[in-house]
């Protein structure tokens, strides 16, 4: 059975993204690139909300194009287009839409079981409004968080407040990039 990995970036103190959406503090170089693209080419998809998908939709379809990207962000592009993509929105039409996207309205678990089920890679999941609903209904299997060094005061928390108690976690793997961004791999034991 196929397994939902939180896949996101952090800062020190957990955020995501800065107070006015700016993500510009990821240190992302051609090592953790090359390393985003090892994993998310097995995937069987990308669960991500519309904001996250938007951001996506607005750059990668034709990033591969632009002369002046190469080496990993040229390759990531072309693993992205094909890829399966499941987008949560209440806002845009439900169906199926460019870039093999589909449109969902809610986490619904009986629907995400139905995923989780079919063959194929796992399904990477981003994003902290969309992970907290996936957690709400404990369907995260394992997380690959990328800790970034800085800490940026305020922004967006990769996990937001819910109702639920500890949950163990058994660590898989951690890596250290060049850049000073550390990888921690948790699954459920």
């Amino acid at each position: 059975m196929r397994k939902i990995v939180l896949m996101m970036g952090v800062s020190l103190d957990g955020y995501i993204e800065g107070p006015e959406r700016q993500i510009d503090w990821h240190v992302v170089d051609d090592e953790l690139h090359q390393y985003f693209n090892d994993e998310l080419r097995t995937m069987g998809g990308f669960l991500s909300g519309r904001v996250t998908h938007e951001l996506m939709a607005d750059f990668w379809p034709t990033a591969d194009a632009d002369p002046a990207i190469t080496g990993p962000m040229a390759e990531f592009a072309g693993i992205w287009r094909p890829m399966p993509k499941y987008v949560y929105s209440r806002t845009l039409p439900q169906g199926e839409t460019d870039w093999n996207t589909t449109v969902v309205r809610d986490v619904v678990p009986a629907e995400v079981a139905a995923l989780k089920a079919a063959p194929g890679g796992d399904l990477a999941l981003s994003g902290a409004d969309l992970a907290a609903s996936f957690l709400r209904h404990d369907l995260v299997d394992a997380y690959h968080i990328c800790v970034h060094p800085v800490r940026i005061g305020r922004g967006k928390p990769l996990f937001l407040p819910l109702d639920y108690g500890p949950t163990p976690l058994r660590l898989d793997a951690t890596r250290t990039f060049g850049n000073g961004v550390v990888l921690l791999r948790y699954g459920r034991p």
